[in-house]
């Protein structure tokens, strides 16, 4: 999701350093049927993005689950979420 997501930026004409922008990717598992099975997926993003760039970075974040493939592959079995840390810079 993190690639698709900065692909997305780069589209809106946000081009972040590479240590402005990582994830945090958790992965739940639960028992079903006595099988241990990945049933949620969780990743958190840290974005250091120009301040100018706010509203471009948050329609980016909106839409871009919709065009991972991994989230779209996951879809139906795995519930795939996100939340983003945003440090605005000047």
């Amino acid at each position: 999701m993190l690639g698709t997501l900065n692909g997305a930026l780069e589209v809106r004409g946000v081009s972040l350093a590479p240590e402005d922008i990582s994830a945090d990717v958790e992965g739940v598992n639960e028992v079903v049927e006595g099988l241990p099975v990945l049933t949620r997926v969780i990743v958190r993003y840290r974005l250091r993005i120009p301040a100018s760039a706010r509203d471009k970075v948050d329609r980016a974040l909106e839409r871009h689950a919709g065009k991972c493939p991994t989230a779209v592959s996951l879809g139906g079995a795995v519930s795939v979420t996100w939340e983003a840390d945003i440090e605005e810079t000047p």
